[in-house]
């Protein structure tokens, strides 16, 4: 059986070939992108690597048609076969013409199967149709003659924009009506049809995950490999004192309490730690992501996931400022909390300074040999890590909705400012401030690797072992 095959871009990707293909002439164009890819067993996500624009001027064009010349092509597929990478033919249809054509059923049937044979991997390959409102649609080629529907296009950019081949005719919730008057006609529909990752299903992410729930997203993954204990039951929504007495894990018993529910959500609990094969493999199947851990090295993880495999990620660090020593040692200064909306090639974590790789190698160091670290610490190498974090369920409910809202807004607009000046939400409960940011300076270690997709080695950290 053949796996259900999606594509994603980055807004930058999409915006570049949309300027190239509906140029404003009214005549055909065509491009080409290079895809890496997330394999899985029933879903296989082609994510954009790079795109490449045939030039106006080398082939004949036409409002109903385009014929370019195939040395255009050949360094491409030569390309293609080195790096193993997925091909996908995209043209558009100015005159707004939603289907294949005629003329397109010709071309495909004799591009699609040579790309293949000079190829020579057991990938898809395919072409892909761009109207003039920017949406898409496309089918591909794999096994066998026959040509399927590409099952979903996504663009992540400020804006998130989701293209199914197929209408939804599964029967909405009754409380969706209510929640479409909020955020737009479609928002139930549209999120009963999306799989979303969690890392981490404690502070932030367990409230995180209720919101996603009761908004109606039909798939959730929540990763985390811990149990629930008796210190961490004011904060996560799922959790009893039979789950901490018993010793169950926090994701198995975040499944058990989904499926009492019966909110028709589907629970895939992966209770495994972020940086396993296993985890990273689910992640890379999701539509979107959101962060919800408290260490450099998971927040990241997620990040380098979401540049890999063109996935919008909602990270989100709360701080609670405590006076440290005297008569008044613990006394709240503030509370603090940021939301960063991440978009693949732009700014990272990195380059906003939310961590640094310093932090990643001070958690490595204290994991693998913690004697090292504290004398490192004493030695001032190093700074000091925390190894208790406080949490509050109240502090953390209010990042999670910021971070849920966040996502809302950019699946339909509905803030007075663009999602283009909203990089990340920062607030201060002891200023009682709410600040949005703009995007910051694009991160170099970031957008080398946009579309990397599956690797030999994952998202190139030694620490997290061989795709398996």
């Amino acid at each position: 059986m053949i796996p259900r095959v999606s594509l994603s871009l980055t807004g930058d990707h999409h915006d570049e070939l949309k300027r190239h293909l509906l140029h404003g002439d009214g005549l055909e164009a065509v491009a080409f992108i290079a895809c890496g890819r997330a394999a899985g067993p029933e879903r296989h996500r082609l994510v954009a690597q790079s795109v490449h624009l045939i030039p106006h001027e080398h082939f004949e064009r036409t409002p109903n048609s385009v014929n370019w010349n195939a040395e255009d092509v050949e360094p491409l597929i030569e390309q293609a076969e080195a790096d193993g990478l997925t091909l996908i033919k995209v043209h558009s249809h100015p005159q707004g013409f939603a289907a294949f054509s005629k003329v397109d059923d010709e071309s495909d049937a004799q591009l699609l199967p040579t790309i293949r044979s000079w190829v020579e991997a057991d990938i898809p390959h395919g072409s892909v149709i761009m109207l003039p409102d920017g949406r898409m649609f496309g089918r591909y080629l794999w096994r066998g003659s026959k040509l399927h529907d590409i099952e979903l296009i996504n663009v992540v950019g400020p804006d998130l924009h989701f293209w199914w081949s197929k209408e939804d005719s599964a029967p909405v919730p009754t409380f969706g009506a209510s929640q479409d008057q909020a955020f737009g006609e479609g928002t139930t529909r549209k999120l009963r049809r999306l799989r979303i990752g969690v890392g981490g299903a404690s502070g932030t992410g367990s409230p995180t995950i209720e919101q996603l729930k009761r908004l109606g997203v039909g798939e959730i993954v929540p990763i985390d490999d811990d149990y629930v204990e008796d210190r961490n039951l004011n904060r996560i929504t799922f959790a009893t004192a039979k789950h901490a007495k018993d010793g169950t894990l926090k994701v198995e018993a975040l499944k058990k309490e989904a499926d009492r529910q019966g909110l028709g959500v589907k629970i895939i609990p992966i209770p495994k730690e972020l940086g396993s094969p296993e985890a990273l493999r689910a992640l890379s199947q999701c539509d979107v992501i959101f962060g919800c851990v408290d260490t450099a090295t998971g927040r990241l993880v997620m990040n380098l996931m979401a540049t890999h495999y063109i996935q919008p990620y909602f990270d989100m660090g709360i701080l609670l400022d405590a006076v440290q020593e005297g008569e008044e040692r613990g006394r709240i200064k503030d509370i603090l909390g940021t939301v960063n909306y991440l978009v693949p090639g732009k700014s990272s974590l990195v380059s906003r300074q939310v961590l640094t790789m310093q932090d990643v190698s001070t958690e490595e160091l204290h994991k693998r040999d913690p004697a090292a670290a504290v004398q490192q610490v004493q030695d001032k190498y190093i700074k000091g890590l925390q190894v208790q974090r406080p949490a509050v369920i109240s502090v953390n409910m209010l990042a999670a909705s910021l971070a849920t809202n966040d996502f809302l807004a950019r699946l339909h607009p509905y803030r007075q400012r663009p999602n283009s000046e909203v990089a990340s939400i920062e607030f201060s409960l002891g200023e009682i401030r709410l600040t949005a940011d703009e995007e910051m300076d694009d991160c170099r270690m970031m957008s080398a690797l946009v579309g990397l997709g599956d690797r030999p080695l994952w998202l190139g950290l030694p620490q997290l072992g061989p795709l398996t």
